[in-house]
């Protein structure tokens, strides 16, 4: 098990407290966290922070304050940061450089140098990461070993969750805990479970589309800290709008809003003796528009291409024993296939020959007719439908493609 934490050469530095708060907006949160340590020698030690990432999460702000030194990271692009680490040492300032680690991209290191005996470090460190789903619908947060490492009381003859937890020593533990969470969501907060004792769900604003809980007492420390959000409408889709910072420049890798799309569908039960390999529909955007750059980089494929790219990746994944076909949609729409195929080695080689072909010559955009035309072609028994559409495009009657694919959400995903 990988260590984490504030680190040195021999022994970890001690947590002396870890301040949680985050902010959870459906499927997306923001954590921010003090952690306090405390150097117990009776030398200074050379003190390393590691914080190991998710593939979901990214770090976005970083500071330091240490022997009356406050160290704050800065959010550069590689290059431009080693540029100016470099121009940095040259006048003789001094400066840290928070990167990956090579070996491990998932895990960020820093160097914070000298602690000084019976000195404090007080680090707070902010980052985003994508929660995931459980079947049931919850969203899963989990909070990081380093923002609370995991003991065994002092004389627990229980199993340890995790090898090497290690053993808190008699007296009290060593660090405190303190979690407070703000949940939002467009369509309602219902409830949030845990692993851990919470106060009652609050709805401050007097809306249950925003609530707030806290931890009501210390969670078990032979554990990780479990939440589990409800929200209510859960299969409704919902658009969450990240606003770039401030003081960051336009165009810049903070500067710039996002926004992320949730859609989390209600799928049919399967039926009694339902094939696992489905039928598979893939619907391609052939319009003049997929003609354009992917980016204004000067080396950016088109849309077509980028799309033919991936349809050839996932025609390569698809399971022995499924049905598929692929149609292409413009100002007009035509398939490969009067009826989806059984997929084999052949039907597979013939249509990657086609996709090959295919180039964005068919005009408008125009979704609804391609789709009345799936809809309108019996599903197979016994193999459950799965529609994939690539497109770029706008259309201009929005709410009737809408409302055809909800009158099919129970038969086609």
């Amino acid at each position: 098990m990988r260590r984490c934490g504030l680190l040195t050469a021999k022994e970890p530095v001690p947590l002396r407290s870890a301040s949680v708060v985050m902010l959870v907006n459906g499927f997306v949160a923001d954590v921010a966290c003090e952690l306090l340590y405390k150097n117990e020698e009776p030398q200074p030690v050379e003190a390393v922070f590691v914080f190991p990432v998710d593939a979901e999460a990214a770090v976005y702000a970083f500071q330091a304050n240490m022997g009356g030194r406050c160290i704050q990271a800065q959010l550069r692009e590689k290059r431009q940061a080693q540029e100016e680490y470099g121009d940095a040492l040259a006048a003789g300032h001094t400066t840290w450089l928070l990167e990956q680690e090579a070996a491990a991209p998932d895990v960020f290191s820093c160097s914070l140098g000298n602690l000084p005996p019976g000195a404090e470090a007080a680090l707070t460190l902010r980052y985003v990461c994508e929660l995931p789903a459980e079947p049931d619908g919850a969203a899963r947060c989990v909070l990081p070993a380093v923002l609370r490492p995991r003991y065994a009381p002092h004389g627990w003859a229980g199993e340890n969750v995790t090898a090497g937890v290690p053993r808190a020593p008699p007296g009290e533990l060593p660090y405190t805990l303190s979690l407070s969470a703000t949940l939002q969501s467009p369509h309602g907060v219902d409830r949030v479970l845990s692993n851990c004792a919470l106060t009652p769900l609050s709805h401050p604003a007097g809306s249950r589309t925003s609530a707030q809980v806290s931890l009501a007492q210390a969670p078990p420390w032979d554990r990780d800290v479990e939440l589990l959000v409800y929200y209510a409408e859960l299969h409704t889709p919902s658009a969450v709008l990240e606003a770039g910072l401030p003081s960051a420049e336009l165009g810049s890798l903070m500067g710039d809003p996002a926004v992320m799309v949730t859609l989390l569908p209600s799928l049919p039960e399967a039926a009694p003796g339902q094939s696992s390999a489905g039928e598979f529909l893939f619907l391609l955007d052939r319009s003049g528009s997929m003609d354009c750059a992917v980016s204004s980089d000067a080396n950016s494929p088109s849309r077509i291409a980028s799309a033919k790219e991936t349809l050839v990746l996932l025609l390569k994944s698809l399971p022995l024993g499924c049905y598929f076909n692929i149609y292409g949609f413009g100002s007009s729409f035509e398939s490969f296939y009067p009826q989806s195929v059984e997929y084999t080695q052949q039907t597979m080689a013939e249509s990657l020959q086609r996709v090959q072909q295919l180039q964005a010559d068919l005009g408008g955009t125009e979704i609804l007719a391609p789709l009345q035309a799936i809809y309108r072609t019996l599903c197979r028994d016994g193999h459950p439908r799965q529609l994939f559409v690539f497109t770029d495009g706008e259309v201009c009657n929005t709410q009737e493609v809408i409302g055809e694919v909800q009158r099919h959400r129970g038969s086609h995903r």
